[in-house]
């Protein structure tokens, strides 16, 4: 089976990350669920781990307490990246709700969203995001530990 534009980001981006040093931060790495119609692909990380030249590239501040939650969607059957409109928030064990800010960025056939988020050192999000393709919508829900490196 061949690999897809998308399936080569992420595994560029997997790699990348993998490279910059050791991610015991990164337990879970790129996590994959179905919703509905689509395979959605997620990961949250520390921006320290993107390279200054990838971070300025995308607009990203580099910090030891900016997380960066990144969503792709693909469509299940055929695997090709959808377009959406992501909105998210997300929320620390103390209910403090921050907003996810979403840009869409596209490489080749590959198209994803990242989100900057703010955090303290060991802090645990609940991070929740709907999907909506404007004739298809689901929420994807998932929990991050963010940790200060």
């Amino acid at each position: 089976m061949a690999f897809s534009r998308y399936q080569y980001a992420w595994a560029a981006l997997l790699l990348l990350l993998s490279a910059v040093g050791p991610f015991t931060t990164l337990s879970h790495a790129e996590q994959k669920t179905q919703l509905g119609p689509w395979d959605v692909h997620y990961i949250a990380f520390t921006s320290t781990f993107l390279t200054p030249d990838i971070a300025k590239t995308y607009g990203i501040m580099r910090s030891k307490f900016n997380g960066v939650v990144n969503i792709s969607v693909l469509d299940k059957s055929t695997q090709q990246a959808q377009q959406a409109v992501l909105v998210g928030e997300a929320s620390n064990l103390l209910g403090v709700v921050k907003p996810l800010a979403f840009k869409e960025i596209k490489e080749g056939d590959a198209i994803y969203y990242i989100a900057v988020l703010p955090f303290s050192d060991q802090e645990q999000y609940r991070i929740n995001v709907t999907i909506n393709s404007g004739t298809q919508q689901a929420t994807l829900k998932f929990q991050h530990k963010f940790y200060a490196e």
